[in-house]
C-alpha cells in the first residue's frame, strides 16, 4: 500500500481548529442529555444551575466564546496508521504543541493558559497551555485518527484510583467516592471507570471512556445486553440516587451518563480509576487521510433548547459596597442573591502570595476589611468585553486560607463547589459567608462583569487581584454566617427525599 502523507501544517490547523471548536460548543449529545435532565429535575435550585449551563452554552455557541474560563490542560489521543508518514522534521509531540499554541494564543478568542511548567518547584505559567498530554497507538491502515480533549482542573482534580483486591466491590467503591469528590467537578457530567490492566492503564481507560457518546437514555431503554452495560446502569441509578444534584446543591441529576473501559490485568490485581467529566465536557473527534486539514462541522445552533435564564426575581439584591456584617448575618443558607458593586478576585497564587507577605510583616497591595472576593481566574477579553468567561474556580483549594483571609475583614467569598470542615468553622467563627456560582456558565456570569481593573500582583496573569464591577451578579449562600452548609444538607435532603418518594422512578 502507498504512504500516504500527513503534512505538519495540516496537522497543526487540525488540533487548532479543534481545539477552539471545543471551546465554545458542547458536544450536541451532551446538551440533549443536560435539557432531557432539565426537564426531570425537581430541585428549585439544581433546575436553575441547569438553566444557567444551558443558556451559557448557547451564548457561547453563537458568540464563540468558551464555556468555561478554565480551558483545560489538553489531553490528544492519537491512533496512527502504520501507511501514514508525518511530514515534519519536529517529533510528533512538538508538531501537536504547535497546534496547541495556536488554538490559544488566537486572536479572536484567546484561550487562558493554565499550564505551570516545574510543577513541584516554581510553577510557572507557559503563556500558551503548552504542552498537551499525547497518547499515540500504532495500527494498521492509512489514516490518522485523532481525539482532542481539554480538561478543566476542577473535574481532573477529583480523578480517583484504588487497587483492589480481586473479591473488592466497584459499586461499593465508587459510591464511596462520589460524595467525596464533592461538587468540584461541577455535575451533572459523566463517570469515565477504568478497570483493569496497571495502575496507569487504568487511568488511561477512565480518560479515553470519556470520548465515548452519551448513550445512557438508549441504553435504558433497549435494556443491558452484557455485564458492562448492566454495571453501567447500576452506577447510573445509584449515583443519582445519592441526591448530589447539579452543583452539589441538591436533585435528580448528579451524572448523565457512566462510561466504562477494561483491559486484562493480572490474577492478583484489580486496578481500578474513576475521573469525572464537568458540565463543559470539551472533546472533539477527526481524522486525517493526506487530503488536507480535517475541520468539523459547527452544531446547528436550532438544535439548542429554548431556555433563556434571567435573575430570579425573589433573589436579594445586595449593594457591595455598603455591605455589612449585619446584612452578611442575614443570609440563609440556600438563599439567593444578586450582587452589586465592586467586588475583589483572587486565586490560589494570590491566597499563597499574600500570606507569605503577611508573614513577613508587608503590606498588602490590597485592604480587605468590609469586602468580598471572587476566586476566579478569568479569559482575557477580546473586542469590546471588559472580561473573558469569568466563571467561579473551586473554592476548596482556598480552604487553608480562610482564616487569614477573615481575619483581615473580608466579609464573603465567592466560589463554586463546597467548603470543607475546617473553612466553614472559620466562616461560622468570623461571622462571614461563602457564596456559590454556576460552575460551568463562564461566559453568562461575564455579562454581569461591567468593570474590571487590576489591583495588585499583576504578574500573576489570570491570578492576578482584579477588581470587577458587577451588576445583578447571581449567587446562592452556600455557608451562611451560622455555619450551615447548602453541600452537605441539601444532597441529604434529597437523598431522603428520592428513596422516600420514588423521586428517580417518576422521572
Amino acid at each position: 500500500m502507498n504512504t500516504v502523507v500527513i503534512r505538519e501544517d495540516d496537522l497543526i490547523e487540525t488540533i487548532a481548529d479543534a481545539l477552539q471548536y471545543i471551546s465554545y460548543f458542547h458536544p450536541m449529545d451532551y446538551i440533549r442529555a443536560l435539557a432531557a435532565a432539565y426537564e426531570r429535575e425537581v430541585s428549585p435550585a439544581a433546575k436553575d444551575a441547569m438553566a444557567q449551563i444551558l443558556s451559557n452554552s448557547r451564548m457561547c455557541a453563537e458568540g464563540h466564546r468558551p464555556i468555561c474560563q478554565d480551558t483545560g490542560i489538553v489531553t490528544v489521543f492519537i491512533k496512527w496508521g502504520m501507511d501514514c508518514r508525518l511530514d515534519s522534521p519536529r517529533s510528533l509531540q512538538q508538531v501537536v504543541d504547535e497546534g496547541v499554541r495556536k488554538a490559544y494564543l488566537h486572536p479572536d478568542n484567546k484561550l487562558r493558559a493554565s499550564i505551570l511548567a516545574d510543577p513541584a518547584f516554581s510553577r510557572v505559567n507557559t503563556r500558551d497551555n503548552t504542552p498537551s498530554v499525547l497518547n499515540v497507538e500504532m495500527v494498521p491502515g492509512n489514516k490518522v485518527v485523532i481525539d482532542v480533549a481539554a480538561k478543566g482542573g476542577g473535574s481532573e482534580n477529583k480523578s480517583k484510583f484504588k487497587m483492589m483486591n480481586p473479591s473488592d466491590s466497584i459499586v461499593d467503591w465508587v459510591l464511596e467516592m462520589v460524595p467525596q469528590m464533592g461538587a468540584g467537578w461541577c455535575p451533572p457530567g459523566m463517570l469515565g471507570i477504568g478497570i483493569g490492566g496497571t495502575a496507569e492503564k487504568a487511568m488511561l481507560l477512565a480518560k479515553q471512556s470519556l470520548m465515548d457518546p452519551i448513550d445512557m437514555t438508549e441504553l435504558l431503554a433497549r435494556g443491558p445486553s452484557n455485564p458492562t452495560e448492566e454495571l453501567r446502569v447500576e452506577l447510573y441509578e445509584k449515583v443519582n440516587a445519592l441526591g448530589i444534584g447539579a452543583q452539589g446543591l441538591g436533585g435528580l441529576a448528579t451524572v448523565l451518563d457512566v462510561k466504562i473501559a477494561d483491559w486484562p490485568t493480572h490474577a492478583a490485581s484489580k486496578p481500578v480509576a474513576m475521573i469525572p467529566n464537568c458540565a463543559a465536557t470539551r472533546h472533539a473527534h477527526v481524522t486525517l487521510d493526506g487530503s488536507g486539514p480535517a475541520f468539523l462541522e459547527p452544531p446547528v445552533l436550532a438544535d439548542y433548547p429554548e431556555i433563556d435564564w434571567a435573575p430570579d426575581k425573589a433573589a436579594i439584591s445586595v449593594d457591595l459596597d455598603s455591605l455589612t456584617p449585619e446584612v452578611v448575618a442575614s443570609w440563609k443558607q440556600g438563599d439567593r442573591l444578586l450582587l452589586n458593586g465592586k467586588m475583589l478576585t483572587g486565586r490560589d497564587a494570590a491566597h499563597k502570595r499574600i500570606a507569605d507577605m503577611l508573614a513577613k510583616g508587608e503590606e498588602l497591595p490590597v485592604e480587605f476589611k468590609g469586602r468580598v472576593i471572587y476566586y476566579v481566574g478569568p479569559v482575557d477579553p477580546v473586542g469590546e468585553e471588559i472580561v473573558g468567561p469569568a466563571g467561579p474556580t473551586t473554592a476548596t483549594r482556598m480552604d487553608k486560607f480562610m482564616d487569614m483571609m477573615l481575619e483581615q475583614g473580608l466579609l464573603a467569598c465567592v466560589g463554586k463547589a463546597e467548603r470543607g470542615p475546617a473553612a466553614t468553622q472559620a466562616i461560622a467563627r468570623h461571622k462571614s459567608a461563602y457564596l456559590m456560582a454556576v460552575g460551568g456558565a463562564a461566559y453568562l456570569v461575564a455579562r454581569a462583569i461591567k468593570g474590571s481593573k487590576v489591583v495588585g500582583f499583576a504578574d500573576l496573569g489570570m491570578e492576578a487581584i482584579y477588581e470587577f464591577e458587577v451588576k445583578d451578579f447571581p449567587v446562592t449562600v452556600a455557608v451562611d454566617s451560622e455555619g450551615q452548609n447548602v453541600h452537605v444538607n441539601a444532597p441529604k435532603l434529597w437523598q431522603q427525599r428520592i428513596a422516600d418518594e420514588g423521586l428517580l422512578e417518576k422521572a
